[in-house]
């Protein structure tokens, strides 16, 4: 079976409350699959590709410590079928030299590849079935409901009227209460001043 090799490309919230959509890429081409997580999952993925350091361990740092406590590497994710829309992963895990396989639901196994930075990849039979092609010019605001736009619109215009001392106090705040989709968007406007 044909593997096609994937690449985190975006997330963004998804149609209904809680819900996210997870954007992978192929390696090589234009087809991205849409996959929709939970929240606490996106914000595992989002807090590990901006590089924002909790306060405490997050559950997905937890298990890359014990793992690696234990000699456990994760090598690769795969997802490998798709049933009733929904995917089904594994994480291909090496540990003393022998290769294990361990079922995971597909959102946690991708916030354990950004953290082991291994690979991710699917079947060429899965892109098939699922993937979208995405033009050169569509843009991840072109994937979320009107709604999402404009207020993510209104909260980026509301942050760049705040004071650098401002911005701090609510990043500290938005860290405390592990809200890390806010935290990026403060630090980043923050790094932006600098």
């Amino acid at each position: 079976m044909s593997k096609v090799r994937l690449n985190i490309v975006g997330l963004s919230s998804g149609q209904s409350n809680g819900s996210y959509t997870l954007i992978l890429g192929e390696e090589h081409g234009r087809r991205k699959l849409p996959i929709i997580i939970g929240s606490f999952e996106a914000q595992a993925i989002a807090i590990e590709i901006e590089k924002i350091v909790p306060f405490r361990p997050m559950t997905h740092d937890l298990f890359m410590s014990f793992a690696r406590t234990f000699g456990v590497q994760i090598t690769e994710v795969e997802i490998y079928n798709l049933v009733d829309g929904v995917f089904h992963a594994k994480l291909i895990c090496e540990v003393d030299g022998d290769i294990r396989e361990i079922d995971a639901r597909t959102s946690d196994s991708i916030a354990l590849a950004v953290r082991f930075k291994c690979p991710i990849y699917t079947h060429e039979q899965i892109m098939a079935e699922a993937a979208m092609i995405f033009t050169e010019d569509m843009t991840e605001d072109d994937m979320m409901e009107p709604d999402d736009a404009q207020a993510q619109t209104s909260g980026s215009s509301e942050i760049a009227k705040m004071s650098k001392e401002d911005l701090e106090q609510k990043l500290m705040e938005a860290l405390q209460v592990e809200d890390y989709q806010r935290a990026a968007i403060l630090r980043d406007e923050l790094n932006k001043r600098k």
